[in-house]
């Protein structure tokens, strides 16, 4: 019987994200842009190394496992693991984020396993734009691919960075696209990770803005945890007379760090326990090694957890330094 994992302040561990690659067939300006340098491929986690840290992770005491990138459907044969991972963890919630620009042929097949809660980034309503930021013309294949996992039963949530001179100006088409279509749209603070970001204060569009604004293009009604499951670090809003949700998450504003049930494992596996700490646990030599095995790994992922930090203290340090983000970019974190 393994014991379940609490760190120091009290917090159970329940939630893991899997980075599957730091590989994106987009440039996001605020990730990391043109000119990224990736991790090698041997270096990656294989898939069966992944499959036994979500065996070791539910033994822990973890019940929800997301797999991000990079963009996981950019990695040959995700689609396949994401399927057999399904039949294997039948007790686990496995999700996925993505930029839904190659998640298409997979929808059916996906929603088929069980795999019906995806969240999809989109930081804009416009084709243009959406070239801007990202770097490619793919807004018209995410617009028909959202269509696809709507229409196979999928649970969205469509996540926008939210970003002042980027696209705080698209307020009414995204409070539009809520009350139009049964998805919950999330905006989240732009948050100091990355050093190639260009993160700066006055750019974090941020969620008390959003909601007075919104306020005045739709009637509200915030959502109570009440009889459904806890949405996570995101203030939900109903839309009088609208199919979808909104919902702000605010790291930067107004943490929710006292409630962090998460730890993030990287691509090339190593084990962080807070986005605004560039601290790592690595975990990929352990799993390689002939001798150590995962009783070995178990205690470093135990350590790691025990010892999680709050993250809002380790952002008031952050703040203060010269460089004033996590030093990490994202993708490699996987968000």
């Amino acid at each position: 019987m393994h014991k379940t994992l609490e760190d120091i302040h009290g917090r159970a561990v329940s939630y893991m994200r899997i980075s599957v690659t730091d590989r994106c067939n987009l440039r996001c300006t605020y990730c990391a842009g043109e000119g990224m340098e990736f991790i090698p491929h041997p270096d990656i986690l294989r898939y069966e190394e992944i499959m036994e840290l979500m065996s070791m992770a539910r033994n822990l005491g973890v019940h929800k496992v997301r797999f991000t990138g990079g963009e996981p459907f950019v990695r040959k044969g995700f689609g396949d693991f994401m399927i057999e991972a399904a039949g294997r963890f039948k007790d686990l919630d496995l999700c996925v984020t993505t930029n839904a620009t190659l998640i298409g042929p997979d929808v059916e097949r996906l929603a088929a396993a069980g795999i019906r809660r995806v969240n999809i980034s989109l930081d804009t309503m416009n084709r243009d734009k959406f070239k801007t930021i990202t770097g490619r013309d793919h807004y018209d294949t995410v617009r028909e691919n959202i269509d696809r996992c709507l229409e196979a039963g999928m649970r969205l949530k469509i996540n926008a960075v939210a970003m002042h001179g980027v696209n705080d100006d698209e307020l009414p088409a995204f409070v539009e696209f809520a009350r139009t279509h049964p998805v919950d749209f999330r905006f989240i603070e732009f948050m100091p990770v990355g050093l190639e970001t260009g993160w700066e204060d006055q750019r974090v569009w941020t969620a008390d803005e959003i909601l007075s604004e919104a306020n005045k293009l739709a009637v509200l009604t915030p959502v109570t945890a009440a009889g459904e499951r806890r949405h996570g670090p995101a203030r939900m809003y109903d839309i009088k007379d609208g199919l979808g949700r909104i919902g702000l998450i605010s790291p930067y504003t107004n943490h929710f760090c006292s409630t962090c049930n998460r730890l993030r494992i990287t691509s090339d596996g190593n084990l962080r326990t807070c986005l605004f700490s560039d601290k790592v646990y690595r975990l990929r030599p352990a799993l390689r090694h002939p001798r150590l095995g995962m009783e070995h790994v178990e205690r470093i992922i135990r350590l790691a957890g025990h010892s999680k930090p709050i993250g809002n203290e380790l952002l008031k340090k952050m703040r203060a330094s010269d460089h004033g983000v996590c030093k990490t970019r994202m993708a490699s974190i996987g968000g």
